[in-house]
């Protein structure tokens, strides 16, 4: 058996490619799922302090994905330009982007420190906080923030190892970091051994204390592994032109997770129609359909360093290939998950509540949320086949159809027919809409691929 090897990264342009696929998906699917069972345990802690710190973590679980969508964004903007630099063989550019990715976490990270410390307060009243939640939640976020430039490098050099293809590197310093801070949880938020009980800001704190720690093994793997990447002084200066083109795929990328944050406000708002119960189960759908959620995200990541290579290189029949044998492993994934949600629906959400009244409404619900699940796959390998060669706006526009023209519309308008069962329709058919888009999108893309491979090719000899 072939051993994923750090110190020498894998061929992108030649190796075969469901190998290839497995070995530069898998370590991205288990460190997600690793950060997915974080979540789901960080929740389980925090729930035996009260509802109210609940509600608190959920009002700032908004917050946090748009910090995380800011990583996320350079991340996969400069994994994107990066994998095409070294399938160009230009390697000086790729250099450079490597260390504006360095600059970008230090300086987006201080503005939000800022922006936690001084402005926490209207922030959290316009995602949601009560004057009884404001208290809980302040006291997490201002702790929380201050490890934003840890969580920001953390995320945005993620994209680089990949880029390099070197998959292994991010796997394990996500799960190192999910580790400890699944560790410290309980430690730090009731006071075991010698620690003092610090509640909800515990909780807080030992995220921060994760992501501190964990940036040394990132800045190891960068500069003092076997890296690709050899960085000098004035890559870390700021280059405008690269940081443009970081941000031509990065922004849109950026947008979306906005718009995924404001899904969230309005499921929110909606539920809070139907009572407490009704928001608690999105909380504990949500996160259990996280693992789900992070394998495909993790193959999608898995994709992209591989498109935008073969795209560098004008490979483009082997990235069509990469792209459908990606698709079809995705949907299959996608559809075995769904059928053992919808068979074990009741034992996955035992374990988090034994509340009758809450598991009325959650069981039904979850089923209908995870039904067309096998169509969620296809969709996050489309989507970085156009982030992959460099066209983020193309994205952009696919998801925010999906999240802007059907889902908020769908979740507003069929609670009047369908009432609280209506929230949840809302994902599948929205899902199934923007299926067929995304798919004639991609058909016409490959038609695009077709003809720049043509005229590449040039004339045939008569």
């Amino acid at each position: 058996m072939t051993n994923i090897n750090i110190k020498k990264g894998l061929d992108l342009g030649r190796d075969p490619i469901v190998s290839l696929l497995i070995k530069m998906s898998l370590p991205s699917i288990v460190a997600m799922l690793v950060m997915a069972l974080y979540n789901v345990i960080d929740t389980f802690w925090i729930a035996k302090i009260s509802s109210e710190a609940i509600a608190a973590l959920t009002i700032c679980f908004p917050i946090q994905m748009i910090f995380g969508g800011l990583g996320i964004a350079t991340g996969v903007g400069a994994g994107s330009y990066v994998s095409r630099m070294f399938g160009m063989g230009d390697d000086g550019k790729a250099q450079r982007a490597a260390g504006q990715v360095i600059f970008l976490s230090l300086f987006f990270g201080v503005m939000i420190i800022l922006s936690g410390v001084f402005f926490y307060e209207p922030i959290l009243r316009f995602f949601g906080a009560t004057e009884t939640i404001l208290p809980l939640s302040a006291h997490y976020l201002t702790v929380v923030v201050f490890g934003t430039p840890f969580l920001l490098f953390m995320m945005m050099t993620d994209y680089l190892f990949r880029a390099e293809g070197n998959p292994n590197v991010p796997m394990y310093v996500i799960s190192f970091s999910a580790a400890l801070n699944t560790v410290l949880d309980p430690f730090l938020i009731f006071g075991w051994g010698p620690f003092p009980e610090m509640g909800i800001k515990g909780a807080a704190l030992a995220t921060v204390i994760s992501q501190f720690v964990v940036i040394f093994l990132s800045i190891y793997f960068l500069f003092f592994s076997h890296s690709k990447y050899k960085l000098k002084p004035s890559h870390l200066m700021p280059h405008f032109s690269t940081i443009y083109s970081i941000y031509k795929v990065g922004i849109p990328t950026f947008i979306i997770h906005i718009a995924m944050s404001l899904v969230l406000t309005i499921y929110n708002q909606v539920l809070g129609n139907y009572g407490s119960l009704a928001i608690a189960t999105l909380g504990l759908g949500f996160r259990i359909n996280g693992i789900l959620m992070m394998v495909l995200f993790g193959i999608g990541h898995g994709v992209m360093p591989m498109v935008g290579f073969n795209y560098g290189a004008r490979n483009y029949e082997r990235l069509k290939e990469i792209i459908r044998v990606a698709a079809r492993f995705s949907a299959l994934l996608g559809g075995i998950s769904c059928l053992f949600i919808e068979v074990f629906t009741y034992p996955l959400l035992s374990i988090f509540t034994k509340d009758p009244e809450l598991l009325a409404i959650a069981i039904p619900a979850f089923r209908i949320y995870v039904l067309t699940q096998f169509l969620v796959g296809p969709n996050i390998v489309w989507i970085n086949l156009f982030n992959g060669i460099g066209k983020g706006m193309t994205s952009m526009a696919l998801l925010l159809t999906r999240q802007l023209v059907f889902l908020i519309p769908l979740i507003y308008i069929l609670p009047s027919f369908f009432g609280l069962n209506g929230v949840w329709m809302a994902q599948p058919i929205a899902n199934v809409l923007v299926f067929f888009i995304i798919l004639r999108w991609t058909q016409r893309e490959f038609k695009i691929l077709e003809r720049q491979k043509a005229v590449a090719e040039g004339p045939s000899d008569s």
